[in-house]
């Protein structure tokens, strides 16, 4: 997408936004049952952007029950393929026809640059949405092998009422991952936004109305995680339950499910993921520039974020010199400013955050090459500057806990032996990068690596073609590519006796 449009004219339009701010339940937007809100902060100025419904069981229920209605009802959960196709092909066209209003709601909600939410996040949920629904009748079942006497049939049907937790730093792309194929399978859905970033879900619920997907089928309570994300995962009736979130949120999901009615639980959950380069890497300054921008895009706040630089030690200060030069390059601006490279933080709580790992590092005796100061780029927002540690130790904390945050931690090797150890060496197991022009050695590393993406001289590779998801308390099943249609729906055998 192109992005024409400069500062003072995002500003403008965002005066002119009329933000949706109820819950979306049951085809209309809906006030909470017991009348709560909280105020929705931007992370840009501290400005409150308007008061959002803060749901609770009560509203949770009430969604789930519109849900499983509309699935028992069949409008969706039956209709043919080539009918939810078109109609998922029309909220693409509807997305399409608001992206700009979408990014500015993502922008100002979270604090991310305007070009980024624009042309990657809203674009990616365009491709998203866009190939899911070309993707979903192409389907098939399976003829089992036989007798003649006998026909063995394994069909798919829809899961039922999918419960969706979503997470804020990439507000309607992570939603899109679970919302594409869960609606594409004809499944009804409860989804929940972040408390952090809830608008541009809420104002989608508008366009998949118009798009034509009866209601109840599409469901938003917006709220607090002990208040509405307990009770969506906790819900009898809820068969399956997906999630994007830290770990420690995925741990008590799945326990949720347990404790509940044993729903389908699938979790993408935090990284603290390994890129590893080599001194033989085909381009060193590539290597460096694209070390930067994995760790300093959407200000670190990504799962997969390259936060653990594992450099060979005989190009270690080099390599660092050039990371530094490189993230000197990327300071945040105002995130409405077009080619701004990096915005604020989502909020308060998570600069805060950031600053205590930036002052827990040096307390460590890790050495700050760049950055670890908060800036005020923009009063009363939530900056935090390009940080590097070089000499991190393997068990320095800044090494071993997400940070989610613009902080890299560089450590160096001396083998690939002990480059594979370092890098395995760790509960996650999300992404990975390697630096070489050694084939054999990429092979190798690529294999040895414990991470559901590992990416050959790049970073985040891969589209919607390819799953993702991780290892160990990375999480479990996979979003994206056809793969993600198995967390949306049930398999059933069906044998048929032919012999009369």
């Amino acid at each position: 997408m192109s992005n024409p449009r400069t500062r003072a004219d995002w500003q403008a339009m965002a005066d002119g936004l009329v933000l949706r701010t109820q819950a979306f339940i049951d085809g209309r937007y809906v006030d909470a049952a017991d009348g709560r809100t909280f105020d929705c902060v931007s992370p840009i100025d501290g400005r409150v952007l308007g008061k959002i419904a803060s749901g609770s069981e009560a509203d949770i229920d009430r969604a789930v029950r519109a849900a499983r209605r509309s699935f028992e009802a069949g409008g969706w959960s039956q209709a043919r393929p080539v009918k939810r196709k078109k109609t998922l092909q029309a909220l693409v066209a509807l997305i399409e026809r608001h992206a700009d209003e979408l990014a500015l709601l993502e922008s100002l909600d979270m604090g991310k640059p305007i070009d980024d939410a624009r042309n990657v996040d809203i674009a990616a949920t365009i491709r998203c949405f866009g190939w899911t629904a070309e993707a979903l009748d192409k389907v098939y079942g399976e003829v089992a092998p036989t007798g003649h006497d006998e026909l063995g049939l394994i069909t798919r049907e829809p899961l039922g009422v999918v419960g969706a937790i979503v997470p804020w730093n990439f507000p309607l792309l992570m939603a899109a991952w679970k919302l594409a194929p869960a609606l594409a399978m004809g499944n009804s859905v409860v989804i929940k936004p972040s408390e952090k970033s809830p608008l541009s879900v809420l104002r989608l619920a508008e366009l998949v109305a118009e798009a034509g997907i009866p209601d109840g089928v599409f469901n938003v309570v917006p709220g607090f995680g002990k208040e509405a994300g307990e009770p969506l995962a906790l819900h009898m009736d809820v068969d399956g339950l997906v999630f994007t979130g830290s770990t420690a949120v995925g741990k008590r999901l799945l326990q949720c499910a347990g404790l509940s009615n044993m729903k389908r639980a699938y979790m993408e959950c935090g990284g603290k993921s390994p890129n590893v380069v080599f001194a033989d890497a085909p381009d060193l300054g590539k290597a460096a520039e694209a070390a930067a921008s994995g760790i300093f895009y959407n200000q670190g706040e990504v799962c997969t974020a390259a936060s653990r630089l594992l450099v060979e030690r005989s190009i270690q200060e080099e390599f660092v010199a050039r990371v530094v030069e490189a993230g000197r390059k990327m300071q945040p601006r105002h995130p409405l400013e077009p080619g701004a490279p990096m915005g604020a933080m989502v909020d308060e709580g998570q600069t805060r955050r950031v600053l205590d790992y930036i002052a827990k590092g040096q307390a460590e005796g890790a050495r700050l090459a760049l950055g670890g100061n908060r800036l005020q780029t923009v009063e009363g927002g939530c900056y935090v500057e390009p940080t590097v540690f070089d000499d991190v130790r393997p068990d320095h904390a800044i090494s071993r806990e997400e940070i989610f945050g613009p902080v890299l931690a560089v450590i160096p090797f001396d083998d690939e032996a002990q480059a594979l150890r370092i890098a395995n060496d760790t509960e996650y197991g999300l992404a990975a990068g390697v630096w070489t022009a050694n084939l054999s050695r990429a092979h190798r590393m690529a294999r040895g690596l414990r991470a559901g993406s590992v990416w050959v001289n790049y970073w985040d590779g891969g589209d919607m073609t390819a799953p993702f998801g991780g290892y160990k308390q990375s999480g479990n099943g996979r979003d994206k590519s056809l793969h993600a249609f198995d967390k949306y729906t049930e398999m059933k055998a069906t044998w048929i006796n032919l012999g009369g």
